[in-house]
């Protein structure tokens, strides 16, 4: 099923300005929102096929109006190849870059492309872009990824989510980064689904897969790179006793988080970081996406931060439920925020006296993007 994807409108107009880079995990939908552009499909290489790579390292573009060049940050001198382009190119002509990377993480190359790119990240479907309040069901068992999705099959979409956690491993790692043991790096990815809601242990990691430190930490840091996963630091501050340095972690596939609450609060934080990441490529906003836990074990799902003052608290529940203790607790020293207390199977809909909103979860997700 083709859909138009919500990034289409804000690509089309940073184009009329500058090169545009859109971002984001591997089958996420990049290419298919490329070639909806209007005269897209004329220009289009990608590095992954051999006969358009031998057309990028010879030179030899297609003379069209727009150029897509995909996957194109696998070859080191993307960047320096990416300056000359744009800098030769003709009157009017566009440029636009598709990766399933951060592609602002891979700056081989040597050359800077300061000011002449806008970065946009496209992230999996979500309730208010599907525009339908009832498809949170959906979304919990079948994940954000529109094959799996748009096809409707449990059974398809474990076999889905198998071969992509497969292809991340063992095409994208293998040709984007230097790994000796890929064994136990797919062994991390099939570890960390269990751990999704909890502060993240390197340590702990380490003493499972038997690695060093530094190994686990710099696999975690390629995972991230690649939008396998993302990680969320603490917010607080001292007079709240808040830690400091533990992070959270989720999936942008969080189908494969096992346990069902779980797999709500990931669906949840990546319809929170979809929002905010909006917000800040197009509309340059300073948000933040982080999580509060303090010295006495108090823990706050989501904290969406601007200019360092939280702007909206979440908390995440499976059913209906007492408010949250830690919530209640962190909005009475931020009144300000807008907070939630959000259900994936409850029906309760209503407003404490003291501004805490309680509802289903599909009240708060379908006002964001």
């Amino acid at each position: 099923m083709s859909r138009r994807r919500y990034l289409v409108a804000q690509v089309a107009r940073d184009l009329r300005r500058k090169m545009v880079f859109v971002a984001g995990p591997r089958q996420v939908g990049k290419t298919t929102l490329a070639k909806s552009l209007p005269g897209a499909s004329a220009g289009y290489l990608s590095w992954d096929v051999p006969r358009d790579r031998e057309r990028i390292l010879r030179g030899e573009l297609p003379a069209s109006r727009l150029l897509v060049f995909d996957e194109l940050h696998k070859n080191r001198s993307w960047r320096s190849f990416l300056k000359g382009v744009f800098d030769g190119r003709a009157r009017g002509q566009q440029i636009l870059v598709t990766g399933s990377a951060r592609l602002d993480a891979y700056r081989r190359g040597g050359e800077s492309l300061q000011g002449r790119y806008h970065l946009l990240r496209l992230h999996p479907l979500s309730v208010a872009e599907l525009g339908a309040p009832d498809a949170l069901p959906a979304l919990l068992r079948l994940g954000g990824f529109p094959e799996p999705f748009f096809g409707g099959s449990d059974t398809e979409a474990r076999r889905w989510s198998r071969e992509y956690r497969n292809r991340i491993v063992h095409e994208e790692i293998v040709s984007l980064e230097r790994v000796q043991d890929l064994g136990k790096l797919e062994l991390m990815m099939l570890r960390l689904p269990e751990l999704v809601g909890s502060p993240l242990s390197i340590n702990n990691l380490r003493e499972d897969l038997a690695v060093s430190h530094k190994t686990a930490a710099s696999w975690l840091d390629i995972l991230e790179r690649l939008y396998a996963i993302y990680r969320l630091p603490p917010f607080g501050s001292p007079k709240l006793r808040a830690v400091k340095k533990e992070q959270k972690h989720y999936h942008l596939d969080w189908s494969v988080v096992p346990d069902d609450a779980a797999r709500f609060e990931n669906l949840v934080g990546s319809h929170l970081l979809k929002w905010v990441d909006f917000e800040q490529d197009a509309h340059g906003r300073d948000l933040e996406l982080r999580y509060f836990r303090d010295t006495d074990r108090r823990e706050v799902d989501f904290v969406v931060v601007e200019g360092r003052r939280p702007i909206r608290l979440v908390e995440c529940k499976w059913g209906d439920a007492e408010i949250d203790r830690s919530l209640r607790y962190l909005h009475e020293r931020f009144p300000a925020a807008e907070a939630w207390q959000v259900s994936a199977v409850g029906t309760k809909d209503y407003r404490t006296p003291d501004g805490i909103r309680v509802a289903p979860a599909a009240a708060l997700l379908r006002t964001l993007v």
